[in-house]
């Protein structure tokens, strides 16, 4: 096995080893990935065979004043991606290469790996978990996540139906902003800055330049659904959807006061559940963590509202191997 530092020159080879891959996502594309590169020291490897042929790849950042590689720092999710022909071994091969490099190279203290969840993998793709217990990484973090399986879904509580309907009578409607809605990017992008605020008194991660030159690239990803006023046709509540076979995770979730009142995010719920559920290409829609401080506190009640739409626990994990 040969390591190799990513460079522009593999553009397009990392990119067709994603899209192959057991366990990779859109996220892992070189024009997702750079969007933010200023803020980001990238320290990506390829692992080849003696053919020359990619057998994984390990998206990563360097941080320097911590002295810590993490894969990565920009994304939701790292780890090792591994093509479906890639044997345990040969990935207990590309750990042993990491920290050399790393060690080697950079002087880093520490790897923090956060693995792609279970659900995401199209094929299983766990080598790296067993890889990290077998060097004697440690769990750094562990983010409680909700998903649907949408071939098997629990149980829609009856409050949640309750609001459903409710949102029904007062003429709510369910809709998808195009790409090119710019207008309606920057109205929805309005509400969700101002509830995140007022809650929580942070601003989205991604600008709505961010996130509008995003959907651009990647039109078949990322898609704005919102629910709109039935006299007025203001947004009143919406969510952003990531897909990536097989999964549609749902981020950006915001409804203002009336939105509350009515059930609109009841009603977008339903009807995201209702549209995905016959599609062969996703399995789950995930509704994303529902903890804070790397897992040690869950909100409650925010996990309690997603697990009333069917949805049941999925963990989010990363771990820390010192080097």
């Amino acid at each position: 096995m040969k390591l190799q530092p990513y460079s522009p020159s593999y553009k397009t080879a990392w990119d067709t080893f994603v899209e192959s891959s057991r366990n990779g996502t859109f996220l892992f594309f070189r024009d997702f990935m750079e969007y933010h590169a200023d803020r980001f020291e990238d320290a990506s490897l390829i692992f080849m065979n003696e053919k020359g042929r990619i057998k994984g790849i390990l998206p990563a950042s360097w941080h320097e004043e911590l002295r810590e590689i993490r894969s990565h720092g920009g994304l939701t999710y790292g780890g090792f991606v591994l093509s479906s022909d890639t044997h345990a071994a040969e990935a207990g091969e590309m750990m042993e290469l990491t920290k050399e490099f790393y060690f080697t190279k950079y002087k880093a203290q520490r790897l923090i790996l956060s693995l792609v969840p279970h659900i995401y993998h199209r094929q299983p793709a766990d080598d790296a978990r067993y890889w990290l217990f077998r060097y004697g990484a440690h769990l750094h973090t562990c983010g409680l996540s909700s998903a649907i399986d949408l071939r098997n879904p629990g149980p829609i509580s009856t409050l949640r139906r309750r609001c459903f309907h409710q949102a029904l009578r007062y003429g709510l409607e369910y809709a998808e902003v195009k790409t090119d809605d710019i207008d309606s990017w920057t109205e929805y992008w309005r509400l969700l800055t101002a509830v995140l605020q007022s809650r929580h008194g942070v601003k989205p991660v991604h600008s709505l330049s961010e996130i509008t030159m995003l959907a651009q690239r990647f039109p078949h990803n990322i898609r704005l659904k919102i629910v709109r006023h039935p006299l007025s046709h203001s947004i009143i509540a919406g969510c952003v959807l990531f897909m990536t076979e097989p999964v549609v995770h749902v981020q950006y979730i915001a409804t203002e006061d009336e939105g509350r009142k009515y059930g609109a995010l009841d009603l977008l719920f339903t009807r995201l559940i209702q549209e995905f559920s016959p599609c062969d290409s996703y399995r789950y829609l995930d509704f994303g963590i529902s903890t804070e401080d790397g897992g040690h506190i869950l909100n409650e009640g925010l996990n309690r509202q997603k697990e009333g739409f069917g949805a049941r626990s999925v963990v989010y994990e990363s771990y820390i191997l010192e080097l």
